[in-house]
């Protein structure tokens, strides 16, 4: 099947990008923490049961399979509390970049099981839920700075990028299985 750049985007984006209210309210953000805490547990009811096959299917044309987008997000998402600490106990430290399509590509995210990654998010989130439920508004202010544009990342800002990170993923796998009639 041929797709244009229309298609491809929106196979790339299901979700759109992320749009950060000018305004974060509590409630914005206690929705956000909420998709977080619910995250492991859906995904985890998404992809179980699929086949090794399943599993090596990439989402789109030339994108990752959904074995490499499950251990992407166990790694994203840890790498995600880590900062979330680094800006609690720092003034707004300069985070370690990754090369994700690089880690992407390693043996442990290319033929893994999935079960370590799902493991590992289960518990991973677990841990920034607590700590993000406890956050008050000047924690919630703190920022760090992602040298990638050399941006500083407002706290409540990176909560609601992870809730939409996780949505994002989330939609690349379902509607991947929708497409073949997986589900």
């Amino acid at each position: 099947m041929a797709w244009n750049s229309r298609e491809l985007e929106r196979l790339m984006y299901p979700i759109g990008h992320f749009q950060c209210p000018d305004v974060i309210s509590k409630a914005q953000i206690e929705n956000w923490i909420l998709v977080l805490e619910m995250f492991p547990k859906r995904l985890t009811q998404l992809v179980s049961g699929l086949s090794n096959q399943q599993l090596d299917t990439a989402y789109r044309p030339e994108g990752w399979t959904v074995r490499q987008v499950v251990h992407h997000v166990a790694d994203s998402h840890h790498h995600s509390y880590i900062r979330f600490k680094w800006a609690l106990t720092e003034d707004k430290p300069v985070i370690k970049y990754y090369y994700e399509a690089l880690w992407s590509e390693l043996d442990d995210s290319k033929y893994g099981p999935i079960d370590l990654s799902l493991k590992h998010l289960e518990a991973v989130h677990a841990k920034l839920v607590y700590l993000l439920k406890q956050l008050s508004e000047a924690d919630l202010n703190k920022s760090f700075i992602h040298p990638e544009h050399n941006e500083e990342v407002v706290l409540k800002k990176n909560i609601g990028i992870y809730a939409w990170h996780c949505d994002h993923h989330y939609t690349h796998i379902e509607n991947l299985m929708k497409r073949e009639g997986w589900i």
